[in-house]
C-alpha cells in the first residue's frame, strides 16, 4: 500500500442516496472516489500537521452495493489488491428494509499476537471483520449489518499500551506530567492510528458504516464525574491542552463522520472548510482548537448527540460526558438544552425506539441504588465530612453512571415510559436502551403489565476484559443481596425509589463481544459474539456466539420473549396474576 494513506477510508454516514468517505493522508492532496459511473473528489483540510478529506458520494441508487476505489492525487491508494479481503463497497439503504446494526464499547488497541490476547483477549471487532471477509459471516448469516455503532471508550487516552508510550517517550520526557497519558493532538492522532490500523479492521471500517459517541477514557477515566473532579483536572499543569487535544481529535476522528450531509451543512467547522475553496489547503489547527476549548467551557455552545431514523427504527445517540451540567444546585447528567433535544426526540410512531448511552440507563438495581445514595452524600445528604468520603468513593469505583445522577435520570424514565404508555405517539414494540462501559454485558427489563417493553441491553467490552477477582466482585455487587441492601442504603440518604422497577433477564458475561441487532417479523433479535482462537493460531479467531434472544411485541405475541431467562420472568409475573 502507497505511504501516501495515512489512515482509512472509513465508511461513515450512509443513507438512501449518499455515503460518507473518511480519510487522513499524509500531505496537502485531493482525494478522490469512484464508484460504478460515479466520481467524487475532496480536497483535504490540515490538523496540527495532519491532512484528512470528507469525500461525500451522492446521487447513488437507493439500495446499490458498488464496489469503490480511492485515489490520492490520481493514483489508486485502496484496495490493496495484495490484502487478501474483498473489494470495499457502498452500500446504500434500502427503503423498507428492516434495520440491522451492530454495536459494543470499550476497546483497547494493543497487537493482535499471543501477548496481546492473553491480557486484553481476542479483539471481538477483529473476529468479525474475519468472519465477514472469509464468507463465514455470522449465526445470522453472511450480509454485513446496515451500520456498527461504537459507544464509547474507541480509544484509551489515560491507559495507554506500550506501543503508545514507545511513540511518547520518542517525542517527551515520560517521566513528567501527564506521563504515560496523552498530552496534545499529536499523540491522539497515533492512538487514532493504533487502533484503526489492523488490515482486518481496516477493511471492515472501509466498508460498513459506523457512528461513534465518546465515553471517559476517549478523554481521561471519569470525565466529568463531578465538579470536585472537573476542579482538580483543571488545576493541573497539562490538562487544558489535553481536553482541547481530545475534543479537536473527536472531532476530526469521530464525529465529522456521524454528520449527515444536511447536518455538516449547518456545523460551524465544516462551513470554514466547505467555504474555503480548493486552491489552497485550509489549515484549521487554531480554530479548531478555540472550538473544542469552548466546547469544553460551555457545552451548550455545541451537541455532539445525533438522531437518525431507519425506516420504522429510531436510534437517538446521547452524549452522556461532555453535556453534563456539575453545578450542585442544578446537577444534571444532560443539561437543560440537551435534555430539550432528547426529549424532543424521544417519540413514538416507530416500531421500536433505541437510545443509545455509553453509560447504561438501567445499572444492576443493586448498583444503582448505590450510586444513588453515593449522589446524595457527595452532595451533602449527610453533612460535609461524609460528603468529602463520598466524593473519594465516587472518583475511586466510577459512581457516576445515570443512577447517579437521579434527576436527569427520572427525566429520562418518565420519558421512556410515556412513549412506552403511547402518550407521545403510538407506542412503539421496545423503547431500547443501548450500551456500554461497565465492561461486562447483560439484559434487563422494566416491570410493566402493558405498553411497550423497556430494556436495556449492554454489549462491553470489545477488546478490554475485567480481571476475573474484578469480575466476581462486579457480580456480586450487581446482583443477589446488592438489590435490597442498596435500596434500604439510598433510602438512609432520603433518596426516593426509582420510579419503576427493572430485573435482570439474560446475563451478566464477560467476554469481549460485539453485539447485533435486527429488526425481524418475531421481534426485536440480539446476540452477541466474541472470538476465539483455536489451534494456537492467534492472528484468525473464529466468531462465536456468546448469548442470543428474541424480545417478542406483547401486541403480537401476548408478552413471550424468547430465551430461558425471559421465559422465567413470564413464569413469575403468570404466577403473581
Amino acid at each position: 500500500m502507497t505511504t501516501s494513506l495515512v489512515l482509512g477510508p472509513m465508511m461513515r454516514y450512509v443513507d438512501e442516496t449518499s455515503a460518507s468517505i473518511w480519510v487522513e493522508t499524509r500531505s496537502d492532496s485531493r482525494v478522490t472516489v469512484r464508484a460504478g459511473h460515479g466520481t467524487w473528489e475532496a480536497r483535504t483540510f490540515a490538523v496540527h500537521g495532519h491532512h484528512y478529506a470528507l469525500v461525500e458520494a451522492d446521487g447513488i441508487e437507493p439500495g446499490s452495493v458498488l464496489p469503490y476505489t480511492l485515489e490520492i492525487d490520481g493514483a489508486q491508494v485502496w484496495p490493496d489488491p495484495a490484502s487478501g479481503f474483498p473489494p470495499p463497497v457502498i452500500a446504500t439503504l434500502k427503503p423498507g428494509k428492516p434495520l440491522r446494526m451492530a454495536y459494543g464499547s470499550c476497546r483497547t488497541s494493543v497487537p493482535h499476537d499471543e501477548s496481546g490476547n492473553r491480557t486484553h483477549g481476542v479483539d471481538s471487532l477483529r473476529a468479525y471483520a474475519l468472519a465477514m471477509a472469509s464468507g463465514h459471516g455470522t449465526a445470522n448469516g453472511t450480509e454485513l449489518p446496515d451500520m456498527v455503532a461504537f459507544l464509547g471508550d474507541q480509544v484509551y487516552a489515560d491507559s495507554t499500551s506500550e506501543q503508545m508510550q514507545q511513540f511518547i517517550r520518542a517525542r517527551r520526557d515520560i517521566d513528567e506530567p501527564p506521563g504515560e497519558e496523552l498530552k496534545d493532538y499529536e499523540e491522539y492522532a497515533h492512538l487514532y492510528n493504533l487502533a484503526w490500523s489492523d488490515p482486518a479492521n481496516r477493511w471492515l471500517l472501509s466498508t460498513l458504516p459506523s457512528a461513534m459517541i465518546f465515553d471517559d477514557h476517549d478523554i481521561r477515566d471519569d470525565w466529568n464525574a463531578s465538579l470536585t473532579w472537573k476542579k482538580g483536572m483543571e488545576a493541573t499543569s497539562w490538562w487544558h491542552g489535553r481536553i482541547v487535544a481530545g475534543l479537536s481529535s473527536y472531532w476530526v476522528y469521530q464525529h465529522l463522520g456521524n454528520l449527515s450531509p444536511q447536518e455538516r451543512a449547518t456545523d460551524t467547522i465544516w462551513q470554514l472548510i466547505a467555504g474555503h475553496g480548493d486552491e489552497a489547503e485550509l489549515d484549521l489547527s487554531a480554530e479548531l482548537d478555540r472550538f473544542a476549548d469552548r466546547a469544553d467551557q460551555d457545552p451548550v455552545s455545541y451537541r455532539w448527540s445525533f438522531c437518525r431514523d431507519f425506516g420504522d427504527t429510531r436510534l437517538i445517540v446521547v452524549d452522556s460526558r461532555a453535556a453534563r451540567n456539575l453545578a450542585p444546585d442544578d446537577r444534571a447528567l444532560l443539561d437543560h438544552e440537551e435534555m430539550a433535544w432528547l426529549d424532543g426526540r424521544m417519540r413514538g410512531g416507530f416500531r421500536h425506539l433505541l437510545v443509545a448511552t455509553s453509560l447504561p440507563f438501567l445499572l444492576p438495581m443493586g448498583l444503582h441504588h448505590v450510586e444513588s445514595w453515593n449522589e446524595a452524600i457527595s452532595e451533602g445528604a449527610w453533612g460535609k465530612r461524609p460528603a468529602r468520603a463520598g466524593e473519594k468513593l465516587r472518583q475511586a469505583v466510577d459512581l457516576e453512571h445515570w443512577a447517579a445522577f437521579q434527576k436527569s435520570f427520572r427525566q429520562v424514565a418518565d420519558m421512556a415510559a410515556e412513549v412506552a404508555d403511547g402518550k407521545r405517539g403510538p407506542s412503539p414494540e421496545t423503547v431500547t436502551f443501548l450500551s456500554g462501559d461497565v465492561h461486562f454485558s447483560y439484559v434487563a427489563e422494566v416491570e410493566r403489565s402493558s405498553g411497550s417493553r423497556i430494556l436495556q441491553a449492554v454489549c462491553s467490552p470489545i477488546r478490554n476484559p475485567l480481571p476475573r477477582l474484578m469480575r466476581y466482585f462486579g457480580a456480586i455487587s450487581a446482583y443477589g443481596l446488592a438489590s435490597p441492601v442498596g435500596a434500604l442504603v439510598a433510602r438512609s440518604a432520603r433518596v426516593p425509589d426509582p420510579p419503576f422497577r427493572w430485573k435482570r433477564v439474560k446475563g451478566p458475561w464477560f467476554n469481549n463481544n460485539l453485539a447485533s441487532l435486527e429488526v425481524a417479523p418475531e421481534g426485536l433479535r440480539l446476540w452477541w459474539q466474541t472470538g476465539v482462537v483455536d489451534d494456537v493460531d492467534e492472528l484468525h479467531p473464529r466468531l462465536e456466539t456468546v448469548a442470543s434472544l428474541t424480545v417478542a411485541s406483547r401486541r403480537e405475541n401476548t408478552g413471550r420473549l424468547s430465551g430461558r431467562g425471559f421465559d422465567r420472568l413470564n413464569h413469575r409475573r403468570a404466577a403473581r396474576s
